[in-house]
């Protein structure tokens, strides 16, 4: 009997000492995840900063594109009110047929 007692001591700690293993191994195995995980998102934290600043830098040359477009639709539109109109050229065009009398001349 009392050889018994000893064999069920290390029976036990054998056991303790699997379940201890396991936990270890389970313990090394989240802490593996969380790295990982924690470099996934330090990857991607960078990944988002540059594409930020590439949006910011297409934004900032949309905006001086425009800014362009803008200060020429303004000349133009400045420009439009020295262009003739369709009437006073269609005026000048009659003016100009009756100072031809040469042409007519030639006609006959």
């Amino acid at each position: 009997m009392v050889d018994e007692q000893p064999d069920y001591l290390g029976q036990e700690f054998g056991g303790i000492h699997t379940k201890m293993r396991d936990l270890e191994e389970k313990q090394r195995i989240l802490k593996d995840r969380v790295l990982l995980i924690g470099q996934n998102l330090i990857e991607m934290k960078e990944k988002s900063t540059e594409d930020s600043l590439e949006i910011k830098k297409e934004i900032e040359i949309m905006k001086q594109s425009i800014e362009r477009l803008h200060s020429f639709l303004e000349t133009a539109s400045a420009e439009f009110s020295k262009f003739a109109r369709k009437d006073d050229l269609d005026i000048l065009a009659k003016q100009a047929r009756m100072f031809q009398p040469l042409e007519k001349l030639k006609k006959s």
